[in-house]
């Protein structure tokens, strides 16, 4: 692939700015790309999709053509079973990514949903591929992505596996709190974008007894819930609901 050539008059502080700040930070910045190397990524992720409340990014069975980065919002990746019950697989903010799962079979395997009004980047995949091949640092980063992404299903198991329901919702909890307060927001107040149901289907739990284990934080006054703002007071004590197990990355 040729080399292409940045405009004289490009701002090179406001790229910089805006990956900063971007979803696509994940894919440039952690790697060290030159500016032109940026530009370059930028202009492949140039086209935005905005989704709102309650639509789909993705269908599941649909063909596989690219990546989705979330560039604001929240998103439900979920299947539906065969009895018509939908199966909440994940949740994805700000920063992630989505898609990944349908690279080997070039299929959808889940719907990715919108819990909020979001816009995320679209990616073509055959495009990525190819700018790797002139940028090796870049798909060496994606596979490092691809790995987590492995290593957080495997948390996700051993959470379902092994967990009592309230060593779950607090590893869900220290979860989020991690994740956000790594794209600059509070650690200890957020809003759960997802219902209680939501957060039931993802940690293989009933409604009942997510809401049992909401209670019992809040009377031990580990947590504050007002609707869906949590407020984290003690996070060394939730950090102890977890017993021996890992926080899902």
């Amino acid at each position: 692939m040729p080399s292409q050539t940045l405009p004289d008059d490009l701002d090179i502080s406001h790229i910089r700015s805006s990956c900063a700040t971007c979803s696509l930070r994940e894919l440039c910045l952690p790697v060290g790309l030159n500016e032109e190397e940026i530009q370059i990524l930028g202009n492949l992720a140039s086209h935005k999709r905005k989704i709102p409340r309650g639509g789909y990014l993705h269908h599941a069975g649909s063909k596989f053509q690219s990546l989705f980065a979330i560039r604001s919002g929240f998103f439900k990746t979920c299947i539906l079973e065969q009895d018509g019950r939908q199966q909440v697989t994940g949740f994805h903010m700000t920063g992630e990514l989505l898609g990944l799962d349908a690279i080997s079979g070039e299929m959808h395997t889940c719907d990715a949903v919108a819990l909020e009004d979001s816009e995320a980047c679209e990616i073509p995949f055959a495009k990525l591929e190819e700018i790797s091949r002139t940028i090796p640092s870049l798909m060496h980063h994606f596979h490092k992505i691809m790995s987590r992404e492995i290593v957080r299903d495997h948390g996700v198991m051993l959470l379902l596996g092994s967990m009592k329901a309230e060593e779950r919702l607090a590893t869900f909890l220290l979860n989020l709190s991690r994740r956000l307060v790594m794209r600059g927001y509070s650690e200890y107040n957020f809003n759960l974008r997802m219902t209680r149901e939501e957060i039931g289907s993802y940690l293989g739990l009933k409604l009942e007894t997510v809401s049992r284990a909401f209670s019992k934080l809040q009377d031990e006054n580990i947590i504050t819930i007002d609707n869906k703002q949590v407020q984290i007071n003690d996070i060394s004590r939730l950090k102890m609901k977890m017993g021996n197990s890992a926080c899902l990355s």
